[in-house]
């Protein structure tokens, strides 16, 4: 680890002064990769002189340790060498995580879709609970949300609805939100005060590039109709909405946020892409479930991992065990606690599975 470790930290410095070379400085595409790198070679580069610094003052305290004759200046340098050898393992493992192999997806924006399940009309009001829980999220960390389709619903929620949440590293941080998402309350529309159990999918996609996922037009087939809901003079009079067959998947998108038939086309193509991007990480990751017998992360969409319990204002996550008893404060966006707790859980498990393959 140690000569992987400096080899990065001459790396990072080759580009450091390669980033004030008036040449480099020239060339914006140059210097946009150089300046992408270095930041990218930060964290592991800072914690890497912080490990040895650490190991640095360890040493020192251990010598004073060794000539050290009065016992109280002993028992001092004692609990100071115990405590740098705890910062130390801290250190080290932040390192071997930090060396782990990223998701390259980690960066990316995300195409994020709510889907109504079980539950009939109350599953359609709390699918808009949770979009706009999302959607304070995204507004707390700087991020912009655009809905790109949505179906209402006759009682004001959301049988299905669609945006792209662009953003620093979003899905790093939504990419455990994909699954089934369970409530337990008295719905709006129930009459005798019963609690009702209904559910909600989630699906976080990472936004494709075009360069990533080529999509040849002779594949598609490509519908527009008169967009429905509230828009003014343009629903039911133009055909602005597109509707997008991929036919090699029967894959079918829609679009009609918009009054322009291309926008809706672009807005629609932008979801097309994301959707195959995932169905090929999906045959990817069962490819590789075939040849091991535990897989960490796969964002199994059929499970339950969440409920949400508003009779006893409590949301669990049944991945990780976590109970918070602050349920309106979390539906108002408050998730931050929640989406670390589960990074940090799934960080561990790769480190785990890491360990176990001897890497």
């Amino acid at each position: 680890m140690m000569d992987k470790l400096n080899t990065l930290e001459q790396k990072f410095d080759e580009l450091g002064s390669a980033l004030a070379d008036p040449a480099v400085i020239a060339d914006p595409a140059l210097y946009q990769r150089h300046a992408k790198a270095y930041s990218e070679l930060s964290p592991v580069v800072d914690k890497f002189r912080e490990y040895k610094r650490l190991l640095h003052a360890a040493g020192e305290t251990k010598a004073l340790l060794d000539s050290e004759s009065d016992p109280e200046m002993q028992a001092l340098a004692a609990a100071e060498v115990e405590s740098l050898e705890r910062r130390i393992e801290a250190c080290e493992k932040d390192l071997r995580l930090l060396l782990m192999p990223k998701d390259p997806n980690d960066e990316k924006n995300v195409l994020l879709e709510i889907r109504a399940g079980t539950g009939g009309d109350e599953a359609t009001l709390f699918a808009a609970d949770l979009f706009r829980m999302y959607a304070r999220f995204a507004e707390r960390q700087g991020w912009r949300v655009e809905v790109m389709d949505e179906h209402s619903s006759g009682v004001g929620g959301f049988k299905e609805i669609i945006a792209m949440v662009e953003g620093d590293r979003v899905y790093s941080k939504l990419k455990y939100e994909s699954g089934v998402h369970r409530v337990q309350r008295v719905p709006q529309t129930e009459a005798s005060g019963r609690i009702h159990t209904s559910a909600v999918t989630v699906a976080v996609l990472p936004e494709a590039d075009e360069v990533e996922i080529q999509i040849d037009p002779k594949d598609l087939r490509v519908d527009t109709f008169c967009s429905s809901g509230p828009g003014g003079q343009s629903v039911n009079t133009t055909y602005s909405a597109v509707r997008i067959t991929h036919l090699p998947t029967g894959l079918v998108v829609s679009c009609q946020d918009e009054k322009s038939q291309i926008k809706n086309r672009a807005k629609a193509l932008r979801v097309l892409r994301s959707r195959l991007y995932d169905l090929a990480m999906q045959e990817q990751r069962k490819a590789i479930a075939e040849n091991r017998k535990s897989q960490v992360g796969t964002g199994d969409r059929s499970e339950k991992i969440r409920t949400y319990n508003f009779p006893q204002n409590r949301v669990s996550d049944h991945r990780i065990g976590m109970t918070l008893y602050s349920l309106q404060d979390f539906m108002d966006g408050n998730i931050g606690s929640m989406v670390e707790a589960l990074i940090t859980h799934f960080e561990a498990e790769r480190l785990k599975e890491a360990a176990l393959a001897g890497t």
